[in-house]
């Protein structure tokens, strides 16, 4: 894109910059590399990596803008190994609120994966392995757990986010990723291994589904290829999560396996506040509450495909352009608070934007719906969402349904919002991805369930009083997973 429109990333590197300055000094060069071989039958490319070192707390770590030699590898590097292959790799701390030390084994590993044009990119993931055994002594499953980032930077990414001694989130306004960090644990104290993909990708391309799908199931790939995860290579047993923005990833990447990544043995996939139409999106918030946030996925979304950059370039209005030039680069608490409540479709010339065929055939590039996941799917919704209309998931469930293959449980919540909703589902996310990881057969064909609040569901109580003690304990240096 000519110029110093909307979409110059050089002006957003030299924004970090000053954003930054401050938490990277006084960094700090790793020890001596470890090595770590790799996992039983781990695919393809899965040579030995080097694994740097844990940074000895207080030393922070680096804000991924400024860490490209780990974030942004050099391109023939990565266009020369396979997707999901390791690139390279060290041991990190996680910390609650980035201070209080989580007792679980961490790395973040970097990798080969596509973006959607199918093109070699670099991408990272945090990999983590809780301590003890599993509690039925079965093989140890792989949790992939897609984060709501929806945010515009790759400081707000979880591989940074969750890390002690970062710049906070409360500050950053990384603020789902940081509050997630808590049900990432939740599934930790399950004994399950778990896998956190920065699935935004290096442009930071905010629900954009198809690079965010790849990334996903490469992470997974990757999780499985190494080797201090002790996992069972492709014979491990893969669950999928992600409410909200992280239903995005999720539902695209359960779309994609079949395809993309034949080799995976996922059981299940569970996703919520479901982002199934961003076009839908942009229709609700239009004058509402949610313009802000749904305004930074339109930028991110963009960043992805290069005709709907121009699109957006060409079209935006001067108050257009400088509203998503202030939002450039935020993290999601600051990128939901500029501009709602405010006329998005207002801030382009020439008619409805939505209207136009170049935005219409993005918007269907990123619409889940495209093909049946061959996994079962567990689907939960707010009937009332403010955020996410309740509309496409139904119309999402009935276009899978449609395959008699397919194997989907929908609940409809009609008390909780979009919010409240993400909470109160943890536990009947748990306890179905407990079913699929023992082996229990899943349901055949879809159904469809209203409830008033699922958390009234007797059945979740006894795991909400497991997963607040576990964790309370883990506060205070209990090793989750024990």
């Amino acid at each position: 894109m000519a110029g110093r429109g909307l979409f110059d990333r050089g002006g957003r590197r030299r924004r970090m910059c000053l954003m930054a300055a401050a938490a990277v000094a006084g960094q700090f060069a790793l020890s001596g590399p470890a090595l770590a071989a790799p996992a039983p039958d781990g695919g393809a490319g899965s040579p030995q990596v080097s694994v740097q070192p844990a940074l000895p707390f207080p030393v922070p770590p680096k804000i991924p803008e400024f860490d490209a030699e780990f974030y942004q590898p050099p391109a023939e590097i990565v266009a020369s190994k396979a997707p999901g292959e390791i690139i390279a790799a060290r041991q990190v701390n996680l910390a609650t609120l980035n201070v209080i030390p989580t007792n679980v084994d961490a790395w973040q590993v970097s990798y080969r994966s596509n973006n959607g044009r199918d093109e070699a990119i670099a991408a990272v993931a945090t990999v983590i392995k809780p301590r003890g055994g599993t509690r039925d002594g079965a093989p140890r499953p792989l949790l992939s757990f897609q984060m709501a980032e929806d945010s515009l930077g790759r400081y707000c990414a979880p591989s940074y986010v969750m890390q002690q001694a970062a710049v906070p989130w409360l500050l950053t306004g990384a603020v789902t990723s940081g509050a997630q960090f808590l049900e990432v644990q939740a599934a930790l104290a399950q004994g399950w291994a778990v896998v956190v993909p920065d699935h935004q990708g290096p442009n930071s391309s905010f629900a954009a589904g198809p690079v965010a799908g790849r990334i996903t199931l490469d992470g997974i790939r990757a999780a499985e290829n190494f080797a201090p995860m002790q996992l069972s290579g492709r014979s491990t047993k893969v669950g999928m999560v992600g409410y909200s923005g992280g239903s995005i990833p999720t539902g695209h990447a359960a779309e994609l396996r079949k395809t993309y990544a034949p080799e995976l043995d996922i059981v299940g996939a569970a996703e919520g506040g479901v982002a199934a139409d961003l076009g839908a999106l942009v229709e609700n918030a239009d004058n509402a509450l949610g313009s802000g946030i749904v305004a930074s996925g339109v930028i991110g979304v963009s960043r992805e495909d290069p005709e709907l950059a121009a699109f957006v370039d060409e079209r935006i209005n001067p108050v257009g352009r400088a509203l998503f030039a202030a939002k450039d680069n935020l993290c999601v608490a600051w990128n939901s608070s500029v501009a709602p409540f405010l006329n998005l479709k207002g801030f382009f010339d020439g008619g409805d934007p939505l209207q136009n065929p170049i935005a219409k055939k993005a918007l269907a590039r990123t619409a889940m719906g495209r093909s049946v996941p061959d996994m079962p799917m567990y689907i939960y919704q707010s009937n009332p969402d403010w955020l996410v209309p309740v509309g496409p998931v139904n119309t999402l469930v009935d276009t899978y349904c449609k395959d008699p293959s397919a194997s989907v449980a929908y609940t409809r919540d009609h008390f909780s919002e979009h919010l409240s909703l993400e909470v109160a589902a943890v536990p009947s996310v748990i306890l179905w991805l407990r079913d699929r990881f023992a082996g229990e057969p899943a349901q055949q064909g879809c159904s469809t369930t209203d409830v008033g609040s699922i958390a009234l569901d007797a059945r979740t109580w006894p795991v909400w009083q497991q997963v607040v003690g576990e964790e309370v304990a883990g506060l205070f240096g209990k090793p989750l997973g024990a």
